[in-house]
């Protein structure tokens, strides 16, 4: 039963009823419906929209996957080429899928440093408070960084069909490396961005990323052929999972992928996912 009271503040004032409650509820559920809860997928493509955003108004940062890329292509073709394969042509045809993978893994630390920036920032505290599925959030700065690993792709082989780079897989075997090192690159962001939740500022995990990417892109099969080296050289970089990764695009884009290579980087992503996304959000729940 509802009942109505009434209500002054003194001499003359107005006498204003007060609906308690049934009356109250049935005003409450009279008022505009609420807005359904957004998908999973609906919220993470909203973050990814977010981080495409970032990119337009700040451009400078697909530097790193432009310039950067055409520097590197072009100063270890004409630097090493003649004399580690006796041609730059038959060089290019070795290095440039082994480029792009460097260029694209090395740029894979910057999700954790956009990351850090955000939360340094207090933007987080926000995000924790919508109602929505609670990954999407870091889903969308890896798909907005995954634009960026694609552009760089593109960037690398045009410079290298410029030069004179023909792969022997055709544009299928070169979409399907790019498609394929890209997938790794997203597993691979999910744990710098497991750092950028534990280290204490951006600087730091710009740091730790450094040092953990230039052994693995430098000793790997990216310049030079592993059997060149030394034997106890060649037992690190055969557990480089970076070697794999070179050698699995490198099948593809020449028209001779193996099975096993392409196995163990698919074996590698799930790995990351399980194991670096399900830490990220745990220590980002906690946060």
């Amino acid at each position: 039963m509802s009942t109505v009271t009434e209500t002054g503040t003194g001499t003359g004032d107005a006498v204003q009823p007060v609906a308690t409650g049934e009356a109250f509820h049935a005003a409450l559920d009279g008022g505009p419906a609420r807005p359904p809860r957004p998908s999973a997928a609906a919220a993470s493509l909203a973050f990814t929209w977010r981080a495409m955003l970032k990119i337009k108004h700040v451009p400078e940062q697909l530097f790193d996957v432009t310039a950067f890329p055409v520097l590197m292509t072009l100063m270890f073709t004409y630097l090493f080429g003649g004399a580690l394969a006796g041609s730059t042509a038959e060089y290019l045809d070795y290095l440039l899928p082994g480029i792009m993978v460097m260029s694209v893994v090395m740029t894979t630390m910057y999700t954790g440093v956009s990351v850090k920036t955000d939360m340094e920032k207090g933007v987080f505290d926000r995000f924790r408070t919508l109602p929505i599925w609670r990954p999407s959030v870091m889903v969308g700065y890896l798909l907005g960084d995954a634009f960026r690993y694609a552009m760089a792709c593109v960037v690398i082989l045009t410079v290298g069909l410029v030069l004179g780079y023909r792969p022997g897989g055709g544009a299928a075997g070169a979409l399907a490396g790019m498609g394929l090192l890209i997938l790794f690159a997203f597993a691979f962001s999910w744990l710098w961005t497991y750092l950028a939740l534990l280290l204490r500022s951006e600087k730091s995990v710009m740091g730790v990323s450094m040092l953990l990417l230039f052994p693995l892109s430098f000793l790997s099969n990216i310049l030079v052929d592993p059997s060149t080296m030394p034997g106890w050289l060649q037992g690190f970089v055969d557990v480089n999972p970076v070697t794999r990764v070179v050698a699995a695009v490198r099948g593809l884009m020449g028209g001779e992928p193996e099975a096993g290579d392409l196995l163990w980087v698919a074996v590698a992503c799930a790995l990351l996912v399980g194991v670096f996304g399900t830490l990220t959000m745990r220590a980002y729940n906690r946060k």
